[in-house]
């Protein structure tokens, strides 16, 4: 795992950034390795990945940090991305996979509502998503909506929101 995060410091190659990102997210589906990548600042250094211009291999930033954060204290160092995330979700291609990882990693983001409030912004643009995605976009928009609805001080925002 600390080879696989050298290396994507390391290299400038988008094919192989994306293969260390692949390795990490299936790594990171054991718990004992999502507390070794967070203690080799694996968190952050995949999380500067989502700055990267190959749509290929932010997606793959996208699918390891969700991986990762099914993690309580790995959600706390995943949180200062969420802001960006969002972002990117907003515009990426319509269903395209980018913006249906990026969704799923803020549908775990969003079970507890300790980040609600990093995503209040992004409210119009999920609720355009859930009338002009396909069904499986639609699912994904409606978990992180579920989440927010859970939490009473989210329903001014949903309430409000301009669609």
């Amino acid at each position: 795992l600390r080879k696989l995060i050298h290396l994507l410091q390391a290299t400038d190659d988008p094919l192989i950034q994306e293969q260390a990102l692949i390795t990490l997210s299936n790594s990171a589906a054991f718990s004992v390795n999502q507390d070794i990548i967070r203690n080799l600042d694996g968190l952050s250094v995949i999380g500067g990945m989502l700055s990267n211009c190959a749509p290929k291999v932010k997606e793959k930033a996208l699918n390891a940090l969700n991986n990762l954060s099914m993690n309580i204290k790995n959600q706390e160092e995943i949180q200062v991305f969420i802001t960006q995330v969002c972002r990117t979700v907003e515009s990426a291609p319509l269903n395209s996979d980018m913006q249906l990882a990026g969704l799923r990693l803020l549908t775990n983001m969003s079970v507890t509502s300790d980040y609600h409030q990093k995503m209040i912004n992004s409210i119009p643009c999920f609720l355009h998503l859930l009338s002009e995605g396909t069904e499986r976009t639609q699912i994904q928009v409606l978990k992180v909506l579920v989440n927010f609805s859970a939490n009473p001080a989210m329903t001014r925002h949903l309430l409000r929101a301009q669609v």
